[in-house]
C-alpha cells in the first residue's frame, strides 16, 4: 500500500512537470533551475543532545512545479538515567511542490528513515519508519514557511514525531 501511495504521488508530480514546461530547447540550462537548501539544527539540555542536518536538491520544471530529493541525519544522545541511549536516524525523501498561486505551495513529500537506537541497558532497536506528507506552505522569496500531515502516521510505530500534522520550514537558493 505505502509503495502505491508513493508511486502514485511521484505520477501526479511528474504529469504536473510536463504540463507546467512552457520553455524552448536552449532557453535555459539544467543548472540554472536547480536550487539547493535544506536545514540544520543542535539541541541541547540536560539529558538530551541532538544534531540534524538535511541537505536538499530541488529542480524547477516551471514557475509552478518543483520536484527534488533531500538526504537527512538526524543523532540524538539520551543522558537520562533510566533510558541511557545513542539514536541514528537516517534516510531521504522525494519533494513535489506546486505553486497554484505566487504565494502559496502545496507539497508532498515521501520520506523513509532508518533509525538505529543503542541502549545502555536494554537490547538495541534497528527498524524504518516512512511518511507520505501532504503540506501548505506560504511562500516569500527562497522562504517557505507552513503545515505538513502525514497520511502514514500510526502512533504506535512513529518513533519521532508525536503527531501526523509539522511545521515545514524550507530555505532553498
Amino acid at each position: 500500500m505505502h509503495k502505491t501511495i508513493c508511486l502514485l504521488s511521484l505520477l501526479i508530480g511528474i504529469n504536473f512537470s510536463i504540463l507546467g514546461q512552457n520553455t524552448t530547447p536552449n532557453q535555459h540550462t539544467f543548472s540554472k533551475n536547480l536550487r539547493f537548501g535544506g536545514g540544520f539544527s543542535m539541541g541541547f539540555s540536560n539529558n538530551y543532545s541532538t544534531f540534524s542536518i538535511s541537505p536538499s536538491v530541488i529542480y524547477d520544471f516551471s514557475d509552478q512545479f518543483s520536484s527534488g530529493v533531500s538526504f537527512s541525519y538526524l543523532y540524538v544522545k539520551n543522558k537520562s538515567t533510566t533510558q541511557k541511549s545513542t539514536s541514528n536516524l537516517y534516510g531521504g525523501s522525494i519533494l513535489s511542490f506546486y505553486k497554484p498561486i505566487s504565494n502559496i505551495q502545496v507539497s508532498s513529500e515521501y520520506e523513509r528513515l532508518k533509525l538505529d537506537q543503542k541502549y545502555v541497558f536494554a537490547n538495541d532497536i534497528s527498524s524504518w519508519q516512512d511518511a507520505l506528507y501532504f503540506g501548505l506552505e506560504y511562500v516569500s522569496g527562497n522562504i517557505a514557511i507552513g503545515l505538513r500531515y502525514d497520511v502514514l502516521y500510526d502512533k504506535t510505530k512513529n518513533f519521532l514525531y508525536a503527531s501526523a500534522l509539522n511545521p515545514v520550514f524550507r530555505i532553498y537558493f
